[in-house]
């Protein structure tokens, strides 16, 4: 086993840290205590039902909604907390009742099958959930079976106190205390992207009285116990000791191996299992999967309620007046109506008991009128998403051919929500970024190098309609390099003037060679040598590291070994002009940290050198610089904010020679103050570098782009172009974060930046302040200082002002979603063009998620790629999950999970707008033809003084909604489009239609409805004008209620299915099909059901074959009610449409005039797509094209 490890080494002294510093002060002494309660047994034996491990409980994790116990009722659940199913079970329970207008089968059977296939597609839905969670529960890891055997087990089998061994690549199956590495120091490379987005490894160390159990068999005999806190959701603090051979050592974080994070760069680890399942911090962070409902489908419950309302009151105005009818049929013995034979009746028309029969008819008038409430309306809808859900998962401009990964749209019920989003909130790191840095551009001794071009620079070039190759370079006589991609991760790099060895014939090789030298040695880094290539690969702290060691190495300076004390190179000799082996003895090095801004490292070189090298950010390194070391800082600012516009990061890179007393005071200060073990440690550290980081020469900048994921910047530019906003909330650090805006455009240079933070020196000092209650009061205070003076900039700004944005960090974060500060907060965020909130946990981008969601009452989306995003995607009214390289947590956890960000323009712009217009023209439909079909029932009943006589057969009215009159509409729902997706793109503005709801506004609404209730009155009173007192058939006879109740029924299906017709915009065979098809199925079957037994087809017996189709009346009035109906709709839309077209309209009409390709007329259209404060490159293009002419004219 030991021949299979690596070399081992000792890295300690590399961080900042010692094995096991941990002290019993503080939070160890409340172990024990509430909150502080966890007990582990490591290799415990006994594993009886009173043990503390089962207690503890197993690691078995779970997504889904449902169990098969919780199915049935919490489904049932769902389907009848919808009050129209409600309503339609309460109608299915009375139609067994003689107060039931109709048979009972025909009112069950409908309800039934509307219910049944509802909870299908939620069973079907949660079984690929669950299919999901059985690929994880069933992954396999080492476990240790007694006896120091170790052999594969389940994830979900694992117990709280077994010892397992975690192998290079593997992800951790639970939370772990870690016991020991394949390192002698028991140090390893953790990486937590899954957890809070940071793609820079992570340094873990185990404690040295457990560091020597490096071989299965130590285990053998290994006891101890763990005292802990209880689980939490803190992904950042734990506390705890192990009980090892009577003595107490302290736990702290640096032990904690968080489940779905990565061990890397390193062979194995003995791990204690502390925190299982549910327990885990990753899962305490999540919360359960919500039950999410649509804006649409909650207005479209209201607009039930109020047909529940037109219901019952037409039903109570008609049982009133059914009850005076009722009473007046007989007085002192005088019969009004004596042909209903008042005096010898049911009590359903008793005379002596009116006000009975009026509630009994109160009941009738109730089911009767249930046409008015579209029971096909759920299941329709239903059906419909569930096929737009098939068409986003066959997107092929939405699959991802690297991975193999198409959309997948994991549940159905939020489709048309996505045409309606207004805010964006979206993790960083693997879901705007590809986690990798490229080394693309260099500043050396004041001279640019490097023609990389940047995605930032490839949308700005293409906003202008310059190209690229006119953008690379300053320098016309640069040799013009391949633009191919370079295939090596990490580089870049294109310029032939100082690769391939020929920097030595530049003006300044020799400052180059520093450069080049310094990028190979000033780091953290660790080579990794493949055995059978020999080519080195590297593991670093953060990818800005990994991208420099890179670059040196393709351009001549190979960094391939690190020991304890020396880091050892292959470099290009540029006397011999071969590659030498040069070694330099690591002396110290001097961490970065983000208030320090900079790193450095103090080496000896072979001839005996003392070298102190240092990278670091502009703003902390500039001043630092000797008097004479400056010679190249004018051009190099030059270049940085070039850089900085391009959306790179950047470092400068500078270097002093130090003298042997010099080092030798400053030595002996460094490394006392690295062994004090006091609370201010870190500061005294970072006192005493700085001491010796002054008098340094300027030797250059590099540029690194952070890169982004193809197509990202353009894809935020049609976003903000379509009038979403987009926040970013990440857990990564500020300045990266910042940059990531810069890359992708969400900021700007000239943007005004609203930064709170608590990382300044008064918020420091602060935390050292024994009483935390005062402090935190302070840094609260402060917080709510810094968001006033941002409102106040936000008041005095206006609409020529330049845009503001919002950047904020996890703890200020903390602070202002407090109840007395959120609102504050809120209000300036909403008024910025862009938000960043850094450093944000899991807790806190659900919260910020949950607050605009709420606060705002507009749509929220939420798009992350790890699981620390998975509590943010529930809350957000769209959680979309990217199907990266990060695991499948977030994916798992998501409605819907794409591949790439990019593919969110078309998943909003084009599905979103169609599913939001298809699902809202098709209700709007579908109360249009059920008030129509209801209303001629109404009218019907007042012609029959409210007896409960129903005008149509009893099938009639069942199959209505389900065969005559379904399948158009769930045609348009799935095949309909105002304009193509290509017109989509081109005018995101109209995108704002959905945003604004435009389409399913209550002016719309009640549009519809009026022309149901019209088409109605039209239909009723034109066909019992016209039937009433002429003769029908050829025998003089007159139509009676049969051929009443047929000619409405036909008149109404070819009314609704022709108001179908005009109301598509695009016609597909299938609609042709399924109108007019729907038409002559009619037909089809009142000639089949009429021939049927009279006990089966009751009052439709033959009345197509004898009475209906030879009378040529029942063909015109079908014709004329059918114009009749049409016409008020036909005029309406034709003015409607002439002199006050909607946006979509306006796109219509250019297409259907072939100006598509006209550019000045589409730029008047296009025009209204673009604002002065939206983000995007458009907008960077618009403010840096405005402040060029400006500058202009005042010259």
């Amino acid at each position: 086993m030991g021949g299979q490890r690596r070399k081992k080494r000792h890295f300690s002294r590399i961080h900042a840290f010692s094995c096991g510093k941990a002290s019993f002060k503080g939070e160890h002494s409340l172990i024990g205590g509430p909150g502080f309660s966890r007990i582990v047994y490591c290799n415990e034996a006994e594993r009886g039902e009173g043990s503390l491990v089962s207690y503890y409980g197993d690691n078995y994790v779970s997504t889904t909604k449902y169990t098969v116990a919780t199915f049935l009722p919490k489904s049932l659940f769902e389907q009848f907390r919808r009050v129209a199913n409600f309503y339609f079970l309460v109608c299915a329970i009375l139609s067994f009742f003689p107060v039931s207008p109709y048979s009972s089968v025909s009112n069950v059977v409908p309800l039934v099958v509307v219910v049944a296939a509802t909870m299908g597609k939620e069973a079907l839905e949660d079984w690929r959930r669950k299919k999901q969670d059985i690929d994880m529960n069933n992954r396999k890891v080492k476990v240790h079976q007694g006896e120091g055997v170790f052999d594969y087990s389940k994830w979900k089998d694992l117990k709280v106190g077994d010892i397992v061994k975690v192998e290079k690549d593997e992800f951790f199956p639970a939370d772990l205390i870690l016991l020991s590495s394949s390192y002698d120091d028991a140090i390893c490379y953790v990486e937590t992207t899954n957890l809070d987005g940071e793609t820079n490894l992570k340094v873990k160390q185990a404690l040295e009285e457990t560091s020597k159990l490096q071989e299965d068999s130590s285990f053998q005999n290994f006891k101890a116990i763990i005292k802990c806190e209880d689980p939490n959701a803190n992904l950042y603090s734990f506390v705890g000791n192990l009980e090892l051979e009577e003595q107490l050592y302290p736990l702290a974080p640096q032990q904690l191996l968080l489940r779905d994070s990565k061990l890397r760069n390193t062979e194995f680890i003995y791990g204690l299992v502390i925190f299982t399942g549910h327990d885990t911090k990753v899962m305490q962070n999540s919360t359960e999967p919500p039950s999410k409902r649509s804006t649409v489908e909650k207005r479209m419950d209201k607009i039930i309620y109020f047909l529940f309302f037109v219901l019952f009151f037409i039903s109570f105005i008609g049982s009133i007046f059914f009850g005076i009818a009722t009473r007046e049929d007989l007085e002192n013995g005088v019969m009004k109506r004596w042909y209903l034979r008042p005096d010898d009746t049911t009590i359903y028309f008793n005379p002596k008991k009116a006000p009975v029969a009026a509630m009994l008819q109160f009941l009738t008038a109730l089911m009767l009128y249930s046409y008015l409430i579209p029971i096909s309306l759920y299941v329709s809808i239903e059906i419909v998403k569930v096929l737009q859900s098939i068409f986003i998962n066959q997107d092929l401009h939405m699959y991802y051919e690297e991975t193999d990964q198409p959309a997948h749209a994991r549940t159905s019920n939020l489709n048309e929500e996505l045409g309606q989003v207004d805010t964006i909130l979206s993790d960083k790191t693997g879901t705007l970024t590809c986690n990798s840095m490229e080394f693309i551009k260099c500043s050396i001794a004041g001279i640019a190098y490097g023609q990389g071009v940047t995605e930032v620079e490839r949308a700005l070039a293409r906003r202008k309609g310059v190209p690229i190759f006119q953008e690379l370079t300053e320098y016309d006589n640069v040799p013009q390099t391949s633009d191919a991609k370079s295939s090596i991760k990490g580089f870049n790099f294109m310029d032939e003037r100082i690769m391939n060895g020929n920097w030595i014939n530049e003006p300044h090789a020799d400052v180059i060679q520093n450069f080049l030298r310094l990028l190979a040695v000033c780091h953290t880094a660790i080579p990794e040598v493949d055995e059978e290539t020999g080519k080195v690969s590297y593991e670093a702290e953060s990818p800005d590291e990994a991208a420099f060691v890179v670059a040196a190495r393709e351009l001549g300076f190979e960094f391939y070994e690190r020991t304890q004390t020396t880091i050892s190179l292959r470099e290009f000799n540029p006397k011999s002009g071969k590659t030498a082996e040069r070694s330099y003895k690591l002396l110290n090095i001097l961490e970065f940290s983000s208030t320090r801004k900079r790193m450095s490292v103090i080496i000896r070189d072979e001839e005996g050198k003392l070298l102190l090298f240092s990278k670091g950010a502009d703003s902390v390194m500039f001043e630092r610089l000797a008097r004479d070391g400056r010679e190249f800082i004018e051009k190099t600012k030059q270049h940085i904010d070039e850089y900085a516009d391009a959306g790179l990061r950047t470092l400068i890179l500078a270097y002093r020679e130090l003298d042997e007393e010099e080092y030798n005071l400053f030595n002996k200060e460094f490394m006392e103050a690295k062994n004090l073990v006091s609370a201010d440690r870190e500061q005294i550290v970072e006192e005493i570098s700085e001491k010796i980081e002054k008098d340094l020469i300027l030797i250059g900048a590099t540029a690194v782009e952070d890169k982004l994921q193809n197509g990202v910047p353009e894809c935020i530019d049609k976003l903000a172009q379509a009038g979403i906003k987009l926040w970013i909330l990440t857990g990564d650090k500020m300045e990266t974060a910042i940059n990531i805006g810069f890359a992708c455009s969400l900021l700007r240079q000239g943007m005004k930046q609203i930064t709170i933070s608590s990382d300044t020196p008064e918020a420091k000092s602060l935390e050292k302040v024994e009483d935390k209650s005062t402090a935190a009061a302070a840094i609260k205070a402060s917080v709510l200082h810094q968001l006033k003076k941002g409102n106040e900039l936000f008041a005095k700004s206006d609409e020529h002002s330049e845009a503001l944005a919002l950047i904020i960090d996890g703890k200020s974060l903390t602070y202002a979603l407090e109840d007395d500060v959120k609102d504050l907060f809120l209000e300036l965020a909403v008024g910025c063009a862009s938000v960043i909130c850094c450093r944000s946990s899991p807790k806190q981008k659900a919260l910020v998620t949950r607050l605009v969601k709420i606060k705002t009452c507009s749509t929220t989306l939420a798009i992350g790629d790890g699981a620390n995003d998975v509590g943010m995607l529930q809350e957000a009214d769209i959680g979309i999950g990217i199907s990266g390289v990060e695991g499948m947590q977030a994916a798992m956890s998501s409605d819907i999970a794409i591949a790439q960000f990019r593919f969110l323009e078309r998943l909003l712009l084009v599905h979103g707008h169609w599913c939001y217009r298809r699902i809202s023209t098709m209700i709007c439909y579908f109360f249009y033809k059920n008030i129509a079909f209801g209303f001629t029932l109404f009218f019907y009943e007042i012609y029959a003084s409210f007896s409960g006589q129903a005008a149509y057969n009893d099938w009639f009215l069942s199959l209505y909604n389900v065969f005559f009159t379904s399948l158009p509409v769930i045609a348009l729902g799935v095949f309909d489009q105002d304009v193509s997706a290509r017109l989509c793109l081109k005018f995101p503005l109209l995108y704002q239609e959905g945003v604004q709801n435009v389409l399913f506004s209550w002016k719309r609404i009640l549009g519809w409805a009026f022309n149901g209730v019209l088409s109605a009155t039209i239909i009723f009173f034109f066909c019992i004008k016209a039937m009433e007192d002429q003769a029908f058939r050829k025998g003089g006879e007159v139509a009676d209620l049969e051929v009443l109740g047929a000619t409405m029924y036909t008149c109404v299906v070819w009314v609704v299915n022709c108001q179908m017709a005009l109301s598509i915009s695009y016609f597909t065979y299938l609609q042709h099909l399924f109108i007019w098809g729907g038409i002559l199925f009619w037909y089809i079957f009142l000639l089949v059901y009429g021939t049927m037994d009279p006990s089966l087809s009751t009052t439709a017996y033959k009345v197509l074959i004898e009475e209906c189709a030879p009378a040529p009346s029942y063909w015109l009035i079908t014709l004329l009610v059918l114009v009749a109906s049409l016409l008020p709709y036909f005029a309406y839309a034709s003015i409607q449409m002439r002199f006050c077209p909607m946006f979509h309209q306006m796109i219509q009409w250019i297409r259907n005039d072939g100006q598509t390709s006209d550019p000045e007329y589409v730029n008047i259209v296009r025009q209204r797509s673009i604002k002065h404060t939206t983000v995007g490159f458009t907008a960077r293009f618009e403010a840096s094209h405005s402040s060029g002419s400006l500058k202009s004219a005042q010259v």
